[in-house]
């Protein structure tokens, strides 16, 4: 599975960024799709994820700020960040989770895209 992360960019403390990462090498509809962060000195965190199924999950510290929403038409996954602080700035990884074959999991990465706040 390749993953193709964008969107990232510099913005100011309250703006808004939509990341976007696009599957292929699988079939997308089923693959559970999450978007992790990591910032300097930090490990890498999730922030939110949805399943094959379309249930999602967030952190706590981006709950009614970010949305994250899958096109499965377009394998497609993104996140709409709003009203951003300078601690949702970090490189920010799409990952994919595949267990489409009974009993086992795979893991997969994309490379990151760095959204950087200002305030």
């Amino acid at each position: 599975v390749q993953l193709q992360a964008s969107g990232g960019g510099v913005v100011q403390a309250g703006e808004s960024l939509r990341l976007s990462c696009v599957a292929s090498g699988a079939i997308f509809s089923d693959l559970h799709m999450g978007w992790y962060r990591q910032s300097p000195g930090n490990e890498r965190e999730l922030v939110a994820s949805v399943t094959n199924g379309g249930s999602t999950t967030y952190a706590d510290s981006v709950k009614g700020r970010f949305i994250i929403s899958r096109e499965n038409n377009k394998n497609t996954v993104q996140l709409q960040m709003n009203n951003l602080t300078s601690e949702d700035a970090g490189v920010y990884y799409c990952n994919a989770g595949d267990d489409s074959d009974p009993g086992t999991y795979n893991d997969y990465w994309g490379q990151g895209t760095l959204v950087t706040v200002s305030s």
